[in-house]
This record gives C-alpha cells, structure tokens and sequence, in this order.
C-alpha cells in the first residue's frame, strides 16, 4: 500500500500526495473535483493502473480539502492551481505527463498548460467543468442569492445529500481564471469522457474543452446513462481502457 506524503509549501500550509515514482517513464497525474479528496474510486483506480503498468503517478489533495491543511473557504481556483503547479515541478520535475482532470480537475488541469505545455503528452477529463463557478452556479442562483453571497461573503448550496459552502471571494477569483477562450496548440492526445445523465455540468463543457486544442488529436466519448461522477465499475473501466490508449500513443 502506498503511504501519502505531506509537502510543505510554507509555514501553515502542507499538502498531502500520493506518488509513485518509476525510472524514466511517462507519470499520470490525477486532478480531482471540488470537495473531493484522494480517497475516492477513480484516484485508486488510477493508481492501481499506474502500479500495473509500471507508470509513474501523481495524486494531491488541493488545500481545504482532504487531509491537506487550510480551510476550503480560504480557497480558490488560483490557490488550487497555484499548489498543483508546485507539486508538479517537485515531484515530477522534468519528466513528461499525462493530465487527468475530473469535474473542477479539469479546470486546474487546463490552468497547468501555461507552465508544462511542453511536458504534458495527454489530457484526460471526466465530466469536466472549467468556469463552472460563474456559469453553473452564479448566474444560475437568485437575485436573493446573490445577495446573501455578497453581504454575507459566503452561501451554504445544498445539491443532494451535499452542502456546499460557496464563498464570494471563490467566486470572484474564478473571474480571474478564465480558460475557454484559451486556444492552445499541443499536439497531443486529448479524451474527454461526460455522462449522458450528467445534472451537475452538462455533456457541452467538455466540447467547450476539446474547442480550445486546435493541433490536438482529440474524441468525445458520452457514456449512456452515465451520472456525473462516473464512478461505477463499468464506467471506471472504460475510462481506464480510454486513458490506456493515450499511454499507449506516448510510450
């Protein structure tokens, strides 16, 4: 069993990880959702990919969530982003990736362009959801919502068995980080996999992502009834099967 690690990036902040670290060979580095941790379905099965194959692997858990420090209030698109980048020169260094971004992963994922455009060989996104903050949530709430947000500087979201605390200063950050209107020219392998019964971000966004790559070999693949987490047996199948392919295009 693998044991996480802690990297401590300054005084009060200290991020846990997950890595294995082969010789020379290409790493899957797995981004996950808001509110999620590494303790899910997907990132073992990634993982358990990764040790089979004898591929490097790069897990971390974004401050505020999982057992990283911080609280996830203080938190935002350019902090998580911020901290990715980080871990990924650390670890990493200068080997060569593969991107897997779920939900909010994508977002940081497409944010990891600007600095390792050149080590990135692949990207894979699950239910992917750049800019969902302005999009899926702000202009999607009431005017009294909105309101509650900006007195109050924060909004409890329920969205099934969930609360979500939103914040404003999340909200306003993720302003900054606009990424779809990004083109980007790396000429790699790029599969975006969406559920046909997605009700948190709907199957456009990941178009919206395969829009952006203009050089890139890229598919959308839709898994009939799939939800949004496309966490059951079948679906972590074939998202394996897919992420394999661009393995398979790289080694």
């Amino acid at each position: 069993m693998n044991k996480f690690k802690y990297l401590k990036l300054n005084k009060y902040k200290k991020i846990r990880y997950l890595s294995v670290i082969p010789k020379n060979k290409i790493y899957i580095v797995f981004l996950h959702g808001f509110m999620s941790d590494l303790e899910g379905k997907k990132p073992k099965n990634f993982l358990k990919y990764c040790k089979n194959k004898n591929l490097g692997f790069l897990g971390l858990e974004y401050s505020g969530h999982g057992k990283s420090s911080g609280k996830f209030t203080s938190g935002n698109i350019t902090k998580w982003s911020n901290e990715t980048k980080i871990i990924i020169k650390k670890i990493l260094k200068k080997n060569n990736f593969i991107l897997v971004g779920s939900s909010m992963g994508a977002w940081i994922a497409l944010k990891q362009f600007k600095y390792f455009s050149k080590q990135i060989k692949g990207f894979l996104g699950i239910g992917s959801a750049p800019e969902f903050l302005e999009r899926l949530m702000w202009n999607k709430f009431s005017k009294k919502v909105k309101k509650e947000i900006v007195k109050k500087g924060i909004y409890n979201l329920k969205h099934g068995n969930y609360e979500y605390p939103i914040t404003y200063q999340l909200i306003k950050d993720g302003r900054k980080n606009k990424v779809l209107s990004n083109k980007l020219k790396s000429k790699i392998f790029i599969t975006m996999i969406h559920g046909s019964k997605d009700e948190v971000v709907p199957v456009n966004y990941s178009k919206k992502v395969l829009n952006l790559f203009i050089n890139a070999n890229k598919k959308l693949i839709v898994l009939k009834n799939g939800d949004h987490s496309l966490s059951s047996k079948k679906n972590l199948k074939k998202i394996i099967f897919e992420l394999n392919k661009i393995v398979s295009n790289e080694i």
